[in-house]
């Protein structure tokens, strides 16, 4: 119960650190009332969302269908094609691994250097964002911070965390159910490219999200 409070709470102050764009009626954040609002938002969601059978069952619990048998090839394809339409020229790839699709968000159009605080102009992304987790709602959304190795393991691992906290954050503020996500820093643990490299360690400052069918 405490929890659902904490998450209520957070939610609210970062709902009131928005406001509507006359021109396109989308919501924007505020960049310093956000920029507190996300901080406690985010940190009420790490080490309370449960991870994927918990969500799930929660889900369903609440009304929202699973998937099954052929449809979920389907409803996962559908998805894809729209992400990658309203990605596209955006910087962020989307990938396809079986049923789940990767989206990964590269630092250069997310964050600045040593900051967990979103890039203003990333904000159109992550609307696109936004606006395809809320119409296909039968999934599951993991959030996964990443860093390069400069720097301390802990100092890493708590930058991945809030990168990712600031991520699950504006995309829960624009109508997404908190109940989908699982949210958590990775610190430099998972790399993809050669950490020796300026190239490298740039594609290594990431943040990952992930979507899973809601399947039975």
């Amino acid at each position: 119960m405490k929890t659902k409070l904490v998450l209520a709470v957070s939610a609210a102050a970062f709902l009131s650190a928005c406001t509507t764009d006359p021109y396109t009626g989308q919501q924007r954040i505020s960049n310093t009332a956000g920029g507190a609002a996300l901080g406690a938002l985010g940190g009420a969601a790490l080490g309370t969302l449960a991870g994927g059978d918990d969500r799930r069952n929660a889900l369903i619990g609440a009304g929202i269908g699973a998937l099954a048998g052929g449809s979920i090839g389907v409803y996962m394809d559908r998805q894809e094609a729209e992400l990658r339409a309203q990605l596209q020229g955006s910087g962020v790839s989307v990938t396809r691994v079986g049923n789940d699709i990767v989206l990964n968000m590269p630092s250069n159009i997310t964050f600045d250097t040593d900051r967990a605080d979103l890039k203003p102009q990333f904000y159109d992304t992550l609307n696109s964002v936004a606006l395809v987790l809320k119409k296909f709602n039968q999934s599951l959304v993991d959030v996964n911070g990443h860093t390069d190795s400069t720097g301390s393991d802990s100092y890493n691992l708590d930058l991945s965390q809030r990168r990712a906290q600031s991520v699950y954050s504006y995309l829960v503020s624009q109508g997404n159910n908190p109940r989908r996500f699982y949210v958590r820093g990775m610190g430099e643990t998972q790399p993809i490219a050669d950490n020796s490299t300026e190239y490298g360690r740039a594609a290594n400052r990431r943040v990952e999200i992930k979507i899973v069918p809601l399947s039975q």
